[in-house]
């Protein structure tokens, strides 16, 4: 009987890659619109998919960093400044992918522009914190798909939405988490909508990689930035020890982070070539082998594990 059943798990393996490795036709012809691209993942996603051969539509926060991209990649991709928290820039971007793409619609979205600051205890934290974070990293998201959407359904294309495995386990207080949970809940219901028309929603899921979102200085320096901003009472109850002790782990973030970017953009341009690609992909060894058994684990274990690990408050009961 084990026999039998080792069996049909390794077809269902071998099917599963056979299937995984089909690609679509025409790679030059398609067009794929990608956010964030000044640096990390955006960045190294458009040089690959220009290696590739497809036609990238880079949109760029800074003027320098599109000028940069250009210069690193060849005539094919063109850039364009987004800001996708802003609705006229939206609206302008979107009518420059138009002008670009024409009648053949456009194959792929990727929504891949964030931010991740400020991250610390939610009573550290103003509405004003948590609004930062969502305008970019979901109501951006929301918007950006929403008007390029049209274009995506002429061609039967891809919208791919880069999420986290902080969207499967909320870690830290602040907007990050949030929003990645409201991308996560996005992506569902718009693959069901769009399964009528033949486009397909795929969620990126990385783990904890080295980019600018993740660099330990920068998380020090915003976490240093709530603190010197919380009341009295709070600075209080938490106590200065809480403070260094996520200080000193917090400056451990770029030793433990993954330094291959490519491990998610190479996910992200299976979602967009491939003929099946997967509905979720979950990238890095923490986010495999960590995070992602720790969202089906109850929840008073998660409740536990992370206690456990975690610095505590001066005033801790």
């Amino acid at each position: 009987m084990w026999l039998y059943l080792a069996a049909l798990v390794g077809l269902y393996y071998l099917l599963r890659w056979y299937r995984e490795r089909q690609v679509v036709g025409h790679l030059q012809d398609k067009y794929v619109f990608i956010t964030g691209c000044d640096s990390g993942f955006g960045n190294l996603l458009a040089k690959q998919l220009d290696l590739r051969g497809l036609r990238v539509l880079a949109a760029c926060l800074t003027e320098k960093g599109a000028e940069q991209l250009r210069g690193q990649t060849s005539d094919r991709l063109a850039t364009v400044i987004l800001d996708v928290t802003k609705t006229e820039s939206i609206a302008a971007a979107t009518q420059w992918v138009k002008e670009c793409v024409g009648d053949r619609g456009l194959w792929g979205l990727v929504n891949n522009a964030g931010i991740s600051m400020p991250m610390a205890p939610n009573e550290w934290l103003t509405k004003q914190d948590f609004m930062k974070i969502l305008d970019v990293n979901l109501l951006g998201v929301i918007e950006v798909t929403l008007s390029l959407l049209p274009l995506v359904r002429k061609a039967r294309g891809r919208v791919v939405n880069v999420s986290s495995i902080l969207g499967r386990v909320s870690m830290y207080g602040g907007g990050y988490s949030i929003s990645k949970y409201g991308v996560e809940a996005f992506s569902d219901s718009l693959r069901r909508d769009l399964c009528h028309f033949a486009v397909k929603v795929a969620i990126i899921e990385p783990g904890y990689f080295r980019t600018v979102l993740a660099s330990s200085e920068m998380v020090c320096r915003s976490f240093q930035e709530s603190w010197d901003r919380a009341s009295p009472e709070v600075k209080e109850i938490y106590g200065e020890k809480f403070m260094a002790a996520r200080m000193k782990s917090f400056g451990l973030l770029d030793k433990i982070c993954e330094k291959d970017l490519s491990l998610v953009t190479n996910c992200m341009e299976h979602a967009l070539i491939a003929c099946h690609p997967r509905t979720r992909y979950s990238c890095g060894w923490d986010a495999k082998l960590i995070y992602l058994p720790m969202s089906y684990m109850p929840t008073s274990l998660v409740d536990a594990i992370i206690r456990w690990n975690s610095s505590k408050p001066i005033k801790a009961l």
